[in-house]
């Protein structure tokens, strides 16, 4: 703990011009979570005792994963020559799946440190949110993290960071999360350089909701930062836009830990608790006011995000659906960028259509649903929205490839993307063949430094979302790193590709691909499926088709059952009559027998596990 450090906190309202609100930007793994950690100590928030790895990183999963996934706000104090200030931090994460997470929280500040390894550079993520943070006008600290290291070059990459937004490279702060070096002097730049809050102290109260958790035993806790006027403990508060009011049982700031205080005014950052359980009840994004004296006009609020991939969600276990729909509605009051809808299939029943920002993102919220709620679930193969036009001129929106339209299309668009991709300059050669295979159309390309490159290419959202960032990393040996946004849609020759099972479609297992890559994917999936499905008492065939036309067949051989083996000898006659009845009743049960599915079949199937496993 610093000298300068102040505690405890002081329970009333912090005056606005002694507050500072400030977020950490980064790309992923750049220190951002080991420099709050250094900050806590040092403010002396959290004592030594307490202190622990990636202190404000709560799931199990961030911290196995060494990822921050939910942006955390906390509140330190910290005494310079003008004064005691209360800074509040927000740390974000840093991987472009949840970029919304870090939106929202760069609307709650004045500031941001934008930090960058000084072993790695300036990465494909780290541009993407200091544009971010230029378009909510914040005040700009640039750090170089990471010093102590070896590999560490602080010059250069204090040049190339001053290049990139203006200024002397004399002015990055050079620090060390781990060690806590030149962390004091960034706290001090903190208070000189970012702007103390504006609002009007006397106007009816307005405070902007800008995260929410669900807490099993006090309800929805709800994280806002205060705008206009200020909220008290006990008084009776509204929505603006649900108009829902609810008594305020308990106000306070994040410290780390909550610490209740006697209200919070212009420009301070806390959480309420009304004890509230519905959890549709406090939209991220809403404005809180008075409810005896409410403000006439609602904050700006957030854009909602466009979700990027699709995936269908179904529990194992049938009776599992009502748990299911609870579980997604506590989710999306932590994660805001999450959307879903009931749809049914007929060969996994009912479950959900979610619309995800990414893969990691689908990745983690999967996983969230079978840790904290204990499910088991079964997801689809990700896809995009495609905008169908039939040749009656009808348009459709299709998520889910069941949704494709029968007969004859007209035109199919998909969405496209802007990909930056920053890379050193030896792999150019390489990522621009992997975007061209995946139908990229180059924009630019830009020498940032004189070793590092940044590629910008458009490419359909499709060919990117599944392994696009897995080949990146293995044909660049794990130096590129990628980020993209949404950049209209185009139109291509794309087709359903549907998988039947002795002539009835799977919809499960349907795609919508290119029409040079659908041969390639009914070929995999026939394949994968001969060796997942049992044998049954007559072959079944399994084909790939486009429309009426089969691309891909492969066929699982019938289990032979010995009718001779009770005839001991005898006439030739008797064995030849046994042969044909059970060669009519092969027939006739080709004719009306079902192939089921196995549930692991689907599993395994849709997530590509059949290594090792043989056709039973």
């Amino acid at each position: 703990m610093s000298p300068r450090a102040l505690t405890p906190l002081q329970p009333a309202a912090t005056p606005p011009a002694q507050l500072r609100n400030f977020c950490i930007i980064a790309h992923i793994d750049h220190g951002k979570s080991t420099l709050a950690d250094r900050m806590l100590q040092i403010t002396g928030v959290v004592s030594d005792r307490d202190m622990r790895a990636q202190y404000l990183d709560r799931m199990d999963i961030e911290r196995e994963r060494g990822i921050t996934i939910k942006s955390q706000a906390v509140r330190m104090p910290w005494a310079t020559d003008a004064g005691t200030f209360a800074l509040n931090m927000i740390d974000t994460p840093g991987h472009v799946d949840f970029t919304y997470e870090v939106s929202r929280s760069l609307a709650a500040c004045e500031g941001a440190i934008l930090l960058v390894d000084a072993a790695q550079g300036i990465e494909a993520q780290t541009l993407a949110n200091l544009y971010l943070a230029l378009e909510n006008d914040l005040e700009i600290i640039p750090v170089l993290n990471k010093i102590d290291l070896p590999a560490a070059d602080p010059e250069k990459y204090a040049a190339e960071l001053a290049n990139l937004i203006g200024g002397d490279p004399a002015d990055v702060l050079k620090v060390s999360g781990k060690t806590g070096m030149g962390v004091e002097e960034l706290l001090d730049r903190i208070v000189e350089r970012i702007p103390a809050p504006k609002g009007d102290a006397d106007a009816p109260a307005r405070a902007m909701i800008f995260d929410s958790v669900y807490d099993a035993y006090r309800g929805v806790v709800t994280y806002v930062r205060m705008v206009d006027g200020k909220l008290e403990p006990r008084e009776r508060i509204q929505m603006m836009s649900t108009r829902a009011a609810h008594d305020l049982l308990e106000i306070g700031v994040s410290s780390p830990e909550p610490v209740p205080t006697k209200g919070l005014g212009v420009g301070e950052v806390g959480y309420l608790i009304t004890g509230v359980k519905d959890v549709r009840q406090s939209k991220v994004g809403d404005t809180i006011t008075n409810h005896r004296k409410p403000a006439t006009d609602a904050l700006a609020g957030y854009t909602d995000p466009k979700p990027m991939v699709f995936s269908g969600i179904y529990p194992i276990d049938g009776s599992d659906y009502a748990v299911l729909r609870e579980a997604l509605d506590k989710l999306k009051l932590s994660d805001a960028s999450l959307q879903y809808e009931p749809e049914t299939s007929v060969a996994l029943g009912f479950g959900f259509r979610c619309g995800f920002l990414g893969l990691l993102h689908l990745e983690i919220i999967t996983e969230r649903l079978s840790r904290e709620f204990d499910l088991d679930l079964i997801t689809t193969a990700p896809s995009v929205t495609y905008t169908v036009t039939t040749d009656t001129n009808e348009t459709v929106t299709v998520t889910n490839p069941s949704e494709y339209p029968d007969g004859r299309v007209a035109e199919v668009s998909e969405p496209v993307v802007k990909v930056g991709i920053l890379l050193p300059k030896d792999y150019v050669g390489t990522v621009m063949e992997l975007c061209q295979s995946r139908r990229g159309t180059l924009l630019g390309m830009d020498y940032l430094s004189e070793d590092r490159v940044e590629l910008r290419y458009n490419m359909p959202l499709g060919e990117i979302v599944f392994d696009f960032f897995d080949h990146l990393k293995s044909k660049t040996q794990g130096y590129a790193s990628l980020d993209y946004e949404p950049a209209g849609s185009q139109t291509a020759d794309l087709v359903k590709v549907d998988i039947l099972l002795q002539g009835e479609k799977v919809d499960a297992f349907s795609s919508i691909v290119h029409r040079e890559k659908a041969y390639a994917y009914g070929t995999l999936m026939t394949e994968r499926l001969r060796k997942l499905i049992p044998r049954q008492q007559f072959e079944v065939p399994i084909q790939a088709a486009i429309g009426a036309r089969i691309i891909a067949r492969e066929n699982i051989s019938a289990i032979r059952k010995d009718v001779l083996a009770k005839c001991y000898g005898g006439d030739i006659s008797r064995k030849r009559k046994l042969l044909e009845k059970q060669k009519e009743g092969k027939k006739r049960m080709k004719m009306v027998g079902r192939v089921e599915v196995p549930q692991e079949a689907f599993i395994a199937a849709l997530s590509g596990d059949v290594e090792g496993k043989d056709k039973k």
